[in-house]
């Protein structure tokens, strides 16, 4: 008697617990909606970049539910420079970037605040924000790419976005600084037949490189430079490819992470005849 009076307690007790489990999640999902731009403080201009890890990173803290929270899982920003997330809850957060560009959050070797250029908003509906950052590098095609016998041939001038003194003014009071952060180390030409193209959206057989050791492009600064898809491979007669020029320095961002951003040049169709 005592078992059944046992067993039916038991019973009892995991019928309760899984009306539990299946109790509906009244919850809304989320559905706010944040989106943004990164800028050039001096010109304007967007941030040309690529669209996976190696670009503009976002990363979110939502600050709802004290300081001590975590991140929001990084996204990150579209090849030209912008972000949007339409799956956010309500609330309000902190919002960085990192990405080829002088760090908005600075911070000492000690851990002492140097400068934070970072948002703190409260999302809701549709919620705006702008950044203006000072990019390594500016990169554009000068003319029109050739091509001849199926190899594209471009002109590329790279320039700077924030002068080496401007660069260690801001960088160096965060420590370990070396003067070769500055170093143009390559310029690449991704080709793709995606308008995307970048290092995340490239075709490995057109695609090529030019590198340069410690301070060898420093004369180049500003002057067009040649470069051209693989040689050797064709692209086929009357395709239609994207071409992106990208150059970037001897500095990761954040700090210590080890990722060295390009910054891009805007997209360009050609047609190979």
């Amino acid at each position: 008697m005592k078992k059944s009076i046992i067993f039916s307690l038991l019973v009892s007790a995991v019928a309760l617990s899984s009306c539990d489990i299946f109790e509906i999640d009244n919850m809304a999902a989320p559905n706010e909606t944040i989106e943004g731009s990164v800028v050039d403080t001096l010109t304007g201009n967007p941030v040309l970049t690529d669209q996976g890890s190696e670009g503009i990173r976002v990363r979110m803290t939502e600050l709802s539910y004290g300081d001590n929270v975590d991140y929001n899982p990084d996204f990150y920003c579209m090849p030209d420079g912008t972000f949007r997330n339409t799956k956010e809850f309500a609330g309000n957060y902190n919002i960085r970037v990192d990405g080829p560009f002088i760090p908005i959050v600075r911070e000492d070797t000690r851990g002492v605040p140097l400068a934070d250029g970072s948002k703190t908003v409260y999302i809701k509906g549709d919620t705006k924000v702008q950044f203006k950052v000072f990019p390594f590098l500016n990169v554009e095609f000068v003319g029109y790419p050739t091509v001849s016998n199926g190899q594209i041939t471009a002109k590329v001038k790279v320039t700077r976005g924030v002068s080496n003194d401007k660069f260690k003014e801001l960088v160096q009071p965060m420590g370990n600084y070396n003067d070769n952060f500055t170093n143009v180390t390559d310029i690449q030409l991704f080709v793709s037949y995606s308008s995307t193209v970048g290092y995340r959206a490239r075709d490995d057989r057109w695609s090529s490189k030019l590198e340069y050791a410690g301070d060898a492009f420093e004369s180049l600064i500003g002057t067009p430079v040649t470069i051209k898809s693989t040689k050797g491979q064709v692209i086929p007669s009357g395709r239609h490819v994207w071409v992106r020029a990208a150059a970037r320095i001897n500095y990761d961002t954040p700090a210590g992470s080890g990722t060295r951003r390009w910054n891009y040049s805007a997209p360009m169709e050609v047609i190979i005849p």
